[in-house]
């Protein structure tokens, strides 16, 4: 999470050393603070082909003292503000981040609308039927900007 400004301290001055999935959408998500909405995921039937064995690098992790899992797609944490029950830390932890990439919420797909350089699945393979992005891609534009002359 952004830190913030001590005493003495410009806002410039402070380093951030980590974000979270809340600040990066400007809120947080129902499946942070209700077990019951990830509780009956399949994370067989989630994942697509037969192997799930990404799955076993996603485990409950820590920030900012708080049960977190890490979203790689928006190189974000996505806070756990609910109970887990014992024994099931990861299996939750998957389940949530699950949830969070099926909804489109990761701040990385967000992004893939306007900066995808070459065609995919815009919810990734979770997602039976999500639309196709990054058919029609064009370099942004900065406005007011310029580039440099060539010397």
């Amino acid at each position: 999470m952004a830190g913030s400004a001590s005493k003495g301290e410009s806002p410039s001055e402070v380093r951030t050393v980590a974000i979270d999935a809340e600040v990066l959408a400007g809120k947080r998500f129902p499946y942070q603070t209700d077990i019951s909405l990830v509780a009956d995921i399949d994370l067989l039937a989630a994942t697509p082909g037969p192997d799930i064995n990404w799955l076993e690098d996603v485990t409950l992790l820590e920030e900012d003292g708080i049960p977190a899992v890490f979203d790689r797609y928006s190189n974000s944490f996505l806070k756990i503000y609910f109970n887990i029950p014992e024994g099931q830390e990861d299996d939750i932890a998957r389940k949530v981040l699950i949830k969070h990439l099926v909804d489109g919420n990761s701040y990385g797909i967000t992004l893939k609308d306007i900066h995808c350089k070459f065609p995919q699945v815009e919810l990734g393979p979770w997602v039976d039927e999500s639309r196709i992005v990054g058919e029609n891609w064009k370099p942004t534009e900065l406005e007011g900007w310029t580039a440099p002359q060539a010397h």
